[in-house]
């Protein structure tokens, strides 16, 4: 199915699991579009355009604005500071689209995984924990990144949100960092036409067997920062060592119309940090290189 990119030209569709970097290449099932049409095309609302407040690699306090552009400017971590020394930026919002594969929507990256990998958009990517399973050989299940409760994560610890098609029929679930899915209840109840617009999230535990799963993924964003994922659906391919292994088609009732309106308005407003915000990345490295700097006056004075 077709996803129009934000306000440009371009189309996007949910991306199959070939190809891993960013802008999926294939939609999977292809879905009916009854139901409702939904409240707009999930750009052209104001709702959820509020920066949120994020975390730096300093720990200083930043923001990343729903709707922004990102930032096309790359650095590194600075030294001495967690994942020192991997690049940091350089992703915006043409290239926030994944596809089904953990790992996608690096740009520039194919592959599946995200060991040792930097931080295009600044967001770290999701973590299954014991919910990956048989996955873990796969890279599904990596302590790099600590449990899903890891409040250190830019925009926090790991929480997840559940969205019902206008009819009931079918359950999707936004899994993010807790500032990111807060601004995305915020941007879907304000574009899409909703079973309910009361939208609770909750902690993600990867021990409930009802929250979401990797085999569940439809559609990863952000250098998989961000997961779409559908109740009762079981891509058992997310499990194979074959990157190109086929995925398990989407049901053939979904509302295509809604599910258009959700992937898109993640595509669009899915939080993304600004130029000021990546310099935090370098503070601690900058602030040792002024330190020497001191220290060799001193010597020779």
């Amino acid at each position: 199915m077709f996803i129009p990119l934000i306000s440009s030209g371009r189309t996007q569709r949910l991306g199959r699991r070939k190809g891993g970097g960013g802008g999926g290449k294939g939609g999977g099932g292809g879905g009916k579009s009854g139901g409702s049409s939904g409240k707009g095309s999930g750009s052209g609302s104001t709702a959820g355009r509020a920066p949120i407040s994020v975390k730096t690699p300093s720990g200083s306090d930043g923001s990343a604005r729903p709707y922004g552009f990102g930032s096309s400017k790359t650095t590194s971590i600075g030294a001495g500071l967690l994942f020192a020394g991997r690049p940091v930026g350089g992703g915006t919002r043409s290239s926030i689209f994944g596809t089904r594969q953990y790992g996608s929507g690096y740009p520039g990256l194919a592959g599946a995984g995200v060991r040792g990998r930097g931080f295009p958009f600044f967001f770290w990517p999701v973590a299954f924990g014991a919910a990956a399973g048989a996955g873990e050989s796969h890279g599904l299940n990596t302590s790099e990144y600590g449990n899903p409760d890891n409040s250190s994560r830019p925009g926090g610890a790991l929480f997840e949100a559940p969205f019902q098609s206008p009819d009931g029929a079918n359950t999707y679930r936004v899994l993010a960092d807790n500032a990111t899915v807060q601004a995305l209840i915020t941007a879907v109840t304000g574009n899409c036409t909703l079973r309910t617009t009361t939208i609770t999230a909750v902690p993600f535990n990867d021990s409930d067997p009802n929250q979401p799963k990797p085999e569940q993924v439809i559609q990863y964003y952000r250098a998989s920062s961000v997961a779409l994922t559908l109740d009762g659906y079981n891509d058992t391919s997310v499990f194979s060592s074959d990157d190109n292994a086929p995925d398990m088609p989407l049901p053939a009732n979904l509302n295509a119309t809604f599910l258009d309106c959700l992937n898109q308005t993640i595509g669009a407003a899915a939080p993304l940090i600004d130029s000021a915000t990546l310099s935090h990345a370098q503070i601690p490295g900058i602030l040792a290189l002024a330190l020497l700097a001191l220290h060799w006056l001193n010597l020779s004075s």
